[in-house]
C-alpha cells in the first residue's frame, strides 16, 4: 500500500534521521534545484537496486506534484508488495509551498 506523508512530516523525518527521500525527477529538473538530502533516481531507471540504503528509515519518493513519484512507488511496490513507502504530497512544489528549501 503506498502511504502519503505531508512536507512538514517529511522534513521532521529527514530531521530526525527517520527517513530516505528519492526523488525521481528528471536530470534537468534535479538539476534546477532539489530537497537536500534526496537521492536522484530518475522515474525511468527506478528499481529497488537503485535506491540508496534505506534499511531501518521510510522511504520516501518525490517529484513535481506527485504524480510521478506515486508511480515510482507502484513500481517498488511490484517488486516488494510488503515495502513500506511513502508519497510526497504535493512533491516539490508542496514542498516549497510550506518555505522549505529547495538547493
Amino acid at each position: 500500500m503506498i502511504k502519503s506523508t505531508a512536507p512538514v512530516e517529511l522534513k521532521q523525518w529527514l530531521e530526525s534521521g527517520d527517513a530516505v527521500l528519492v526523488d525521481v525527477r528528471e536530470d534537468s529538473e534535479w538539476a534546477a534545484g532539489h530537497i537536500a538530502g534526496a537521492a536522484h533516481v530518475p522515474l525511468a531507471g527506478v528499481s529497488l537496486d537503485k535506491m540508496p540504503d534505506f534499511a531501518g528509515k521510510k522511504l520516501v519518493m518525490q517529484c513535481k506534484m506527485g504524480g510521478r513519484s506515486h508511480t515510482a512507488c507502484a513500481m517498488l511496490l511490484r517488486e516488494d508488495p510488503a515495502l513500506d513507502i511513502y508519497n510526497l504530497e504535493g512533491g516539490i512544489m508542496g514542498w516549497a509551498q510550506e518555505g522549505f528549501d529547495i538547493s
